[in-house]
């Protein structure tokens, strides 16, 4: 047991003073991953047998639910298709350019990870799939986080509610923009810097804003769920909850969000104001004698 600690206490350190880690952290992440598929098999198959011994009842039951719920997907599709359009044609009269799909792949959730202040999982998609580090995960219901280490089969996710992760949104009712922080519990994150006298409510939906350029705009983050204001301070103390399922959701989305545009270097930024002349370029007045 000691030598285990005082190895662990030397990988930290070594861990924390090189880079030269991440490489074997995530050749070390190859090699577990088979372990990491064995241990979500008990979870599988208890599951299957779930499914398997499930009543009749319970079965009908279920269906007649998905049944409904489709028939109310279905009805919100054809209002959306028409709201489509409608945006579409709004474009076109502005002149504005038209928003890409951005594409994406399906992941699973392996493990999660076991530290009480680290709010992290495991998905079971990696570098053979295409994924990077930094890239967007979603849920079926809004933005769960950034995968942070990837490896050849796995890779691992920083959730929106670890305290550690911050991201720019905006509030969808008015395009207010502010910045949302994790607060380390998954049903809580902090909006930081709202001014007392901000446009914000409870019940605001709060989206990406595409700013930091790592995750596309338009995309839900949390719900406003208190707005305090304290007289004489310049700042509301504004609390959110996050819309993706953090803790129950299994099954993810990895997008692949477009390169951000490169600025040219002749855009003009040093371009001279008409008028405008360099100190050396100052004409001096010639020498004249005065006549007798």
């Amino acid at each position: 047991m000691l030598l285990c600690a005082i190895a662990a206490s030397a990988l930290m350190f070594v861990d924390h003073r090189f880079t030269r880690m991440e490489e074997v952290r995530a050749q070390l992440s190859t090699v577990v991953a088979p372990i990491q598929w064995v241990v979500s098999v008990p979870s599988d198959v208890l599951t299957w047998g779930a499914l398997a011994l499930s009543e009749q009842r319970a079965l009908v039951e279920e269906n007649r639910r998905l049944r409904e719920q489709i028939l109310h997907l279905s009805h919100r599709v054809q209002h959306m298709s028409s709201l489509t359009a409608e945006n579409v044609r709004l474009r076109e009269l502005l002149g504005a350019a038209a928003r890409n799909e951005v594409p994406y792949i399906t992941a699973e959730l392996l493990s999660l990870d076991s530290d009480p202040f680290a709010q992290q999982m495991v998905i079971d998609r990696g570098r053979r799939n295409g994924v990077f580090v930094g890239q967007p995960v979603m849920d079926a219901s809004g933005l769960v986080g950034q995968v942070t280490a990837v490896s050849a089969y796995s890779s691992r996710v920083l959730m929106v509610a670890d305290a550690s992760h911050a991201l720019p949104v905006q509030v969808n009712r008015n395009g207010l923009r502010f910045v949302v922080q994790g607060t380390g519990q998954y049903d809580a994150l902090s909006v930081l810097h709202v001014p007392d006298t901000a446009d914000i409510r409870v019940g605001d939906l709060l989206v990406t804003s595409g700013l930091a350029g790592r995750f596309p705009p338009g995309y839900p983050v949390a719900r406003v769920t208190e707005v305090e204001h304290d007289p004489g301070q310049p700042f509301a103390r504004v609390a959110a909850a996050p819309v993706a399922r953090l803790q129950r959701s299994r099954h993810f989305l990895l997008l692949f969000p477009p390169e951000p545009a490169p600025v040219p270097d002749d855009a003009g930024w040093d371009r001279e104001l008409p008028g405008d002349e360099p100190p050396d370029a100052l004409i001096e007045a010639p020498d004249t004698e005065e006549s007798g």
